[in-house]
């Protein structure tokens, strides 16, 4: 998969990150660099394409998965994080999701496959349109969600169930409301203060 690794310190927390639908992996470096510039940087190119788009998985239109597509992509992203994390020896608990759109939507796809494994995330404007039935536990994950009020995207009721996905699994989530499909420098900020805290 196309992506950049950064090491800025050995043994530093690592962020991987996720851009939105039509994004590259250069997207969100200057968010990784506001939030820590210490920490190191994994940062992948959706490998599916839509109308020219990058994107991480399928869809029928929009808020419509390819629920099978969803599956098979978060595995193998999954795998290609695993492979760079033996190649540059860093811990999968070390990681720390920052997503937006598209790619908060992934990253909440592989934290339900590999619940023992991903412990902390950032995500701006996600969307996970099931009730998911199995009860992972996310009792050591801590999630900033950053949600849209009028959010073209992605309605009120949705952003209210990815809350309760994190929160019905015990996570500590933390939450910030900001206007539309959008992520602000205010909602950076915060994220960087959740973060550093």
């Amino acid at each position: 998969m196309e992506h950049i690794y950064n090491e800025k310190k050995k043994g530093a927390p690592v962020f991987v990150l996720l851009h939105g639908t039509g994004g590259t992996e250069n997207d969100l470096v200057p968010l990784a660099e506001l939030l820590n510039p210490e920490y190191n940087i994994l940062s992948v190119r959706g490998n599916v394409q839509e109308n020219g788009m990058n994107r991480y998985f399928k869809r029928h239109g929009e808020g419509q998965y390819d629920w099978e597509d969803l599956e098979f992509r978060g595995n193998e992203l999954y795998d290609f994080i695993t492979e760079k994390a033996n190649e540059h020896e860093f811990k999968l608990e070390d990681v720390v999701f920052v997503g937006f759109s598209n790619g908060s939507n992934i990253a909440i796809q592989m934290m339900l496959q590999q619940p023992d494994k991903f412990k902390k995330a950032a995500l701006f404007a996600p969307l996970y349109p099931a009730d998911i039935e199995e009860k992972q536990d996310f009792s050591d994950a801590e999630v900033f969600l950053s949600l849209g009020k009028g959010d073209p995207i992605v309605p009120e009721s949705e952003s209210e169930r990815v809350i309760n996905l994190f929160k019905e699994r015990g996570a500590d989530v933390t939450t910030a409301w900001v206007n539309g499909h959008s992520l602000t420098q205010e909602v950076a900020t915060e994220a960087r203060n959740w973060l550093n805290n």
